[in-house]
């Protein structure tokens, strides 16, 4: 726990002064099956840890602050991550760009589940981002986003069905809302602000999908968005002069005004981490 805070505080201090894929397998700091509890954790490359330049740290991100978060009331807890950086709602559910024994993220989940029965404190899973981001770039395609959205709702309810089947009702599901990268077009301009207008409806109407799926099975929220400041528009004064709080935020937390990649960076992690751990009991 000291370490989310200690990293949150250093993500704030940020936006003041701002004022590849692999296999899913265990990996260092995942445990074996003398672990007495288990956190299990599926997802995209925010799940994966993801870093541009350094890949998937899946130990890390914000996965690795969670498993500490929840070490605070179970110091024996051990963490399975199967996540797969540029995961899909359907790839999860299938073919993935990953390789799973059980055949997909999905299958691998439930099967671990099933033979963890009454062992697993803590499932996490962020998963829809990828469904909906071919359809941002280069530019917002409502009618695409619409389709996406739809699939999203469609297979994360089926998802967390199977998942809340194999666990049963006593192991916590958080599935994790979505921050909206797409902010830092504000930067560019008067088109690249209407498109991070447009692209905030988008976010909206994805959380709202995740929070439907994750009520049909009593899943908590774990409410990034918030967290990042989506909504905020409160004028800051920045390094890129004064721009709306919620785009400071993506500057300040994400690799998008620097790098244009869409992942957390250390201080982004932290804040997700933190942001799953209140909703932890």
């Amino acid at each position: 726990m000291r370490r989310i805070l200690t990293l949150a505080l250093a993500s704030l201090v940020a936006l003041v002064a701002l004022v590849a894929p692999s296999a899913a397998s265990a990996g260092p700091g995942q445990g074996s099956d003398k672990a007495t509890s288990w956190y299990l954790a599926l997802g995209d490359s925010l799940a994966a840890g993801y870093q541009p330049g350094a890949g998937d740290d899946r130990a890390g991100g914000y996965v690795g602050g969670v498993l500490e978060a929840l070490q605070d009331t179970a110091p024996k807890a051990k963490l399975r991550n199967i996540s797969c950086s540029g995961a899909t709602t359907t790839s999860l559910m299938g073919a993935d760009r990953c390789d799973y024994e059980a055949g997909s993220q999905l299958a691998e989940g439930v099967e671990f589940l099933k033979a963890h029965k009454g062992k697993v404190d803590l499932v996490t899973i962020d998963i829809g981002a990828n469904d909906v981001t071919p359809c941002a770039r280069p530019t917002v395609d409502v009618a695409c986003a619409l389709a996406a959205l739809a699939t999203v709702e469609r297979n994360l309810t089926t998802t967390l069905g199977q998942l809340r089947a194999a666990t049963g009702p006593d192991t916590e599901i958080v599935v994790l809302n979505y921050y909206n990268p797409f902010l830092a077009a504000w930067l560019t301009g008067a088109s690249g602000q209407q498109v991070a207008g447009l692209s905030t409806f988008l976010q909206s109407l994805l959380n709202a999908a995740v929070a439907r799926s994750a009520a049909t099975v009593g899943a908590d929220v774990a409410d990034v968005a918030t967290a990042l400041r989506s909504a905020d528009t409160t004028p800051v004064a920045t390094a890129y002069g004064m721009i709306p709080t919620n785009v400071a935020a993506i500057c300040a937390w994400t690799w998008m005004c620097t790098k244009n990649d869409i992942h957390a960076n250390d201080a982004g992690y932290a804040v997700l981490a933190e942001t799953v751990a209140a909703r932890l009991g």
